[in-house]
This record gives C-alpha cells, structure tokens and sequence, in this order.
C-alpha cells in the first residue's frame, strides 16, 4: 500500500524543531520545501504563543472599530502607515495588475517604531506607532504580541535556511532592525460595508510582499482562499490552534522562485450569511532596509532574478495597492 500523499498545505508541529532534535528538524524542513514549492502556504502548531492573547486582541480591535466613523479617522493613516486604514483605502488585487473595487474591510495597522541610524529611512519606514486612546489596552496587547511573532519570525526563518540546504542564519542575518508590519484586519458583514460589487473582495487577489507571513485568522465562509496549480482557489485549511504561515515575493526572489509566494484572496460577505463578521491578526515579515536581495544560484534556485533593494520594492508594492 503506497503512503498517503502529503497535503499541499500541510500542518507542522514546531515543537520537534524548537527542542532540536537532528532527525525531526530534518524531516520538518523537508515538507516545509515541499510545501512552500507547491503551494507557499503552511500551517504550524507548537508555537507557543498564547491564544488568550489572540482574543484579548480581537475584543479591544472591536470596540475601535465598533466606535463612529468620525472618531477613527482622527486615527487615519495611509497604506504602509501606522493608524486606521477606513473603508475604500486599499484594492490589493491591484498589485498583481488586477483592477477591482476596493477591499470590502478596515484595518488597524502598526509596525516597528525603534529609531534607524539613517534619518531618510528613520522618518519613511520608522514613524511612531498611533495608539487609540478610546482603547488604551489595545498597545500594551499588541506590543506583547509583536515581541512574540518577532521571536517566532526568527524561529521560522532559521528552518527556511535549513529546508534549502543553506547556513541557520543566512536569512536572519538580515532581520537585526526589520520593518516588519502588523495589521488587524476587520471583515464586517453587509449591514456595514452594503453588497459587494462584481469582483469585489474582503481582500482582492494578491501575494504579499515581503519575506514570511504570520497569520492568525478565523474561519468563516467568505474567509481565506489559497491559489495552487493543481486545485486552483480552494478554501485554506483552518485549525484554531494553528498559525497559516505564506512567505511572500522578496523571499520568493530570494530563493529564485523555488518557492511560491502564496497568491491568496479573502472572499466577500456570503450571500447566505450576509452578517458575517471576521477578524485576521497579520503579522508581515519584512527586512533590515537596505538589504540587498539577490537570487540563491542553482541547484536550489530556479530564476535568476536582478538583485533588489528590499525596501525600494516594499515602497513600489505598497503604492501600487492604494487607492486614490
């Protein structure tokens, strides 16, 4: 009888991976390469991070977007900012050449803040964070949270290094002073947002823009939907317990297309549950600005790519998805 196939979006405890064991590690790198080559999607449990927290950020995001319009646009921010991106700020479909109607969602979207040695880059890529006052528990949540999912990043990053054959830091020593984003993306249902247009989605068909994606989300019937060549779209598998993790298209360049930077989209609100509401926690990996990223040569890589700067694409995508 011949081994069950693996998944193409498989589930990985990384509990053998954080304790070190030679054998386990070996074997989880393995399906990580397989997966992030079909698909650029996974699933890891094991990660530590407690759910709790996940929750306690949900409801404090809730009261802020629950609040009157007027009050957060004294929050509102563009696309790459920090503060509240409103109703018609982003059509994400954009970045990938495709024109719709702008996402049917709201965001609140943080980043780090820590001072850069460069003024030009401090001031384009290092702002303060605006934190609500109406909810004031919401920074204290969302900091506890950051310092996790960047400690989980490095963790994820140094088994990427091992599934291409490569040294344990050569991704993460790039990653000293990144500029990782965070956004809590707020799916309501119709009673907020009206029908949805033709081609119109809670997020429009994309892949994300920078090294790795860690992303707490719930299910629902207008959720997430991964693209895969074999299947085309297909609803992504959900476990509570479980982070999806998708790497995007600087790590993509990065291992010359060996890796698919996961292509995904959110549908809209159903037509049979119109009042669905979700909530995502995206945690977006990102680069030391100034890293230089070019394409690891054959065997491992498939395309040689032009060597970018990381963050002069960051800036190109982040523009090509606002609205406006």
């Amino acid at each position: 009888m011949s081994e069950p196939a693996t998944p193409r979006i498989p589930t990985i405890d990384l509990r053998p991976w954080l304790t070190g064991d030679p054998a386990a590690r070996g074997e989880i790198a393995r399906t990580v390469d397989q997966a992030l080559q079909t698909a650029g999607f996974l699933l890891i449990t094991g990660h530590g991070v407690d759910p709790g927290l996940r929750s306690r950020i949900r409801a404090a995001a809730r009261a802020f977007f629950a609040l009157p319009d007027a009050t957060k646009q004294h929050y509102e921010a563009k696309v790459g900012g920090r503060g509240w991106l409103g109703p018609g700020a982003e059509a994400n479909g954009y970045s990938e050449g495709t024109e719709t109607p702008p996402d049917l969602k709201e965001s609140l979207t943080f980043a780090t803040h820590e001072p850069f040695e460069d003024p030009v880059v401090n001031a384009e890529w290092y702002a303060p964070n605006v934190w609500p006052e109406e909810v004031p528990e919401l920074r204290t949540l969302c900091e506890e949270y950051l310092e996790r999912m960047g400690e989980l990043e490095n963790h994820l990053l140094a088994l990427l290094g091992e599934a291409l054959g490569l040294e344990p830091d050569f991704f993460t020593r790039h990653m000293d002073h990144p500029t990782y984003g965070f956004n809590i993306n707020w799916y309501p249902g119709t009673e907020v947002t009206g029908a949805p247009q033709p081609g119109q989605f809670r997020i429009g068909p994309h892949t994300d823009f920078g090294t790795v994606t860690i992303l707490d989300r719930q299910a629902g019937k207008g959720g997430l939907q991964v693209w895969t060549d074999e299947g085309g779209w297909e609803d992504a598998p959900h476990d509570p317990d479980a982070f999806t993790i998708n790497i995007g298209d600087l790590m993509a360049r990065w291992t010359g297309d060996r890796w698919r930077s996961g292509r995904h989209r959110v549908l809209p609100p159903p037509a049979d549950a119109p009042t669905e509401e979700l909530m995502s926690l995206v945690y977006f990996g990102e680069c030391t600005p100034g890293t230089l990223v070019e394409s690891v040569p054959a065997p491992v890589g498939r395309v040689a790519y032009e060597a970018v700067d990381s963050h002069v694409y960051l800036r190109e995508k982040l523009d090509s998805i606002t609205v406006d």
